[in-house]
């Protein structure tokens, strides 16, 4: 029996989310936000996080820095059940990254202190760690500049140590969709892109040629399509699930509470379908709280919503 269900190897910082802002942002102006929250950040933190509180045992390996906003990010995984044993602090002067998410009226904006983000390298992962579990999450490729080039070597390792793999890549801030990325796919189970990731990474506007392109490549495509839910691609089959009407507060972290529910059932042998659905419910209770993980961290709350959808946690 393997330690963990899921091992984890990213970024771990937290998110500063101001709402109330007007979507233009004029220069040199004092703007007022009407309400704040300082909550834990990162895809990877995130999807570690809601794995956890769903019942899945998860191992965590990172860097941040030795800063008080590192160690509330430390504290916040580690209430969640995260083990982060291997999370190490670096001193110097690089800080612990921090994500401001002003969210206006209709778009919103996302700005990132990368700090030591791009400090993990080949050389800070526990290997023996990572592969004692059944399962491998990898997410934000394009942040995870000091590993980026040792990814395929990474997957290799894990994928010979008989565990599956799922790549959630996230945005290029470069805009470039370039790098190592098509060389991993050999190794992935599972390819987690939202629309327009998957857009990008294939160089086409069509969504459905796209994810076409992509299922050539991994056994298992899922996109996530916002407000129209998820679909997803198996070899020639393809599958939709549309996403639950929720007052939502935010969708930050939705995508990735989204991948913590599909795994979630993934791992648990359950047919795509229920995946996708659980899926879709995980990323609907994200956004009735600000921020990716405060709506899982009340169980009450998140057993209720689960069960209200038809889905036991």
């Amino acid at each position: 029996m393997p330690r963990f269900d899921v091992t984890i190897a990213g970024e771990l910082n937290l998110d500063l989310i101001l709402h109330g802002l007007p979507s233009e942002l004029p220069p040199e102006r004092e703007l007022l936000a009407d309400r704040m929250m300082l909550t834990l950040g990162s895809s990877s933190a995130i999807v570690a996080h809601n794995l956890s509180a769903l019942g899945s045992r998860v191992g965590f390996i990172s860097r941040i820095g030795d800063d008080p906003l590192g160690q509330i990010a430390l504290d916040r995984l580690a209430a969640g059940g995260v083990d982060v044993s291997k999370v190490r602090k670096l001193g110097g002067d690089t800080k612990s990254g921090l994500t401001v998410i002003l969210q206006g009226d209709r778009y919103r904006h996302i700005i990132t202190y990368a700090g030591t983000i791009f400090d993990l390298t080949f050389e800070d992962l526990d290997l023996g760690y990572l592969a004692d579990s059944r399962h491998f999450h990898f997410s934000s490729f394009y942040l995870q500049r000091g590993l980026r080039s040792r990814v395929v070597e990474l997957f290799q390792r894990i994928k010979a140590a008989g565990l599956t793999i799922s790549l959630d890549p996230n945005d290029d801030p470069d805009d470039l969709w370039q790098g190592e990325l098509m060389k991993v796919f050999p190794y992935v189970d599972v390819f987690l892109p939202n629309a327009r990731e998957a857009r990008k990474i294939t160089g086409t506007e069509n969504l459905e040629t796209a994810m076409a392109h992509l299922a050539k490549l991994v056994p298992l495509v899922v996109v996530k399509v916002g407000a129209e839910g998820a679909i997803a691609q198996r070899g020639l089959e393809c599958f939709a699930s549309p996403a639950l009407k929720v007052n939502a507060v935010d969708a930050v972290g939705a995508g990735d509470s989204f991948d913590a529910g599909l795994l979630s059932q993934y791992l648990r042998g359950s047919d795509l379908p229920t995946c996708l659905a659980v899926g879709n419910v995980a990323g609907a209770l994200s956004t009735t709280r600000a921020g990716g993980t405060e709506a899982f961290r009340d169980a009450g709350y998140r057993q209720q919503f689960f069960r209200a959808n038809g889905v036991e946690v």
